[in-house]
């Protein structure tokens, strides 16, 4: 794309280095915590659809510095207090803590909100406290997954839709704690709010046209039109392709670092190695326009 930079080009208002040729890169020479103009906005946003995910080191930033960060790139909505913890001086932040009490039960592959008609854009998170070891995120590319399979499996799937359902991940035995109390009712709230919807296979991505993959092990129920036991054998496949090292950037988080990443284009798996040990992460959600309903 016509506005992409590279660490070479001399009028860049970043530097970018590619982790892998696959996903994820690398931004530097640029602070958070200002207020960015609409050449550098326009720069990081063609480097996220071309790379599908953006690290930034060294950036602490406070709730309200994120907030204001995500939305130059889209809306940006309230926290859903079923889910998640909504931090206490800003709506918008969703909070990710978990020790000794809070074990992680979010270690599946996943794109945010697939299981809504308008899934998540873009996902930005900030490391607050990161344990000593473990606790790294894996992103896996889908334009490359796409890209990797062989021609008559393209060919199978192109055209095809499948179900993307909330309940898939949120009744697992795991997640029995969110359907307890006064936060059962929420949940409940949730599921209405959410019923199963249907989302292509393979979707071209809006901005670039590119084709990507779009399943997960977490949120994608069975594909339209097959039986129950064709479904599952062809999901099963495609989880299975999707996490393929060569698809993939792990990042090692420190504090104060802040990654940016394309729901559309990538998914993701926060590895759950740390237990019992304290992660905190401060997250916002972009929308490509405000949800209906």
């Amino acid at each position: 794309m016509s506005l992409a930079y590279t660490a070479t080009d001399s009028a860049a208002p970043f530097q970018l280095r590619p982790v892998t040729p696959s996903v994820g890169a690398e931004v530097s020479g640029i602070d958070l915590t200002e207020s960015l103009d609409e050449k550098a906005v326009a720069a990081l946003r063609a480097a996220l659809i071309e790379h599908g995910v953006l690290f930034f080191r060294d950036q602490p930033v406070t709730p309200d510095h994120q907030v204001a960060f995500a939305r130059r790139f889209g809306h940006v909505p309230k926290v859903p207090d079923s889910m998640f913890l909504v931090h206490e001086a800003n709506p918008h932040v969703s909070v990710l803590l978990n020790d000794a009490d809070r074990p992680p039960t979010v270690n599946n592959w996943h794109s945010d909100y697939s299981f809504a008609p308008l899934p998540d854009f873009a996902s930005v998170l900030r490391s607050v406290v990161v344990p000593d070891c473990g606790g790294d995120t894996v992103w896996a590319g889908m334009f490359a997954a796409w890209d990797g399979l062989p021609d008559r499996m393209q060919q199978h799937l192109d055209g095809l839709t499948a179900t993307h359902d909330f309940m898939k991940l949120y009744e697992r035995p795991v997640k029995k704690r969110l359907w307890e109390g006064e936060r059962g009712r929420l949940m409940e709230a949730a599921r209405r709010e959410f019923p199963p919807v249907s989302h292509p296979v393979v979707r071209p991505h809006p901005e670039s046209g590119r084709k990507a993959l779009f399943v997960n092990e977490s949120f994608t129920r069975h594909i339209d039109g097959m039986s129950e036991q064709e479904s599952r054998h062809l999901l099963a496949f495609l989880f299975e392709h999707c996490k393929a090292p060569e698809f993939q950037v792990r990042f090692r988080w420190s504090p104060d670092c802040v990654a940016m990443w394309d729901n559309r284009s990538v998914i993701h798996y926060a590895v759950a190695d740390f237990h019992p040990a304290r992660r905190l992460m401060h997250r916002v959600t972009v929308l490509e326009r405000l949800r209906e309903g």
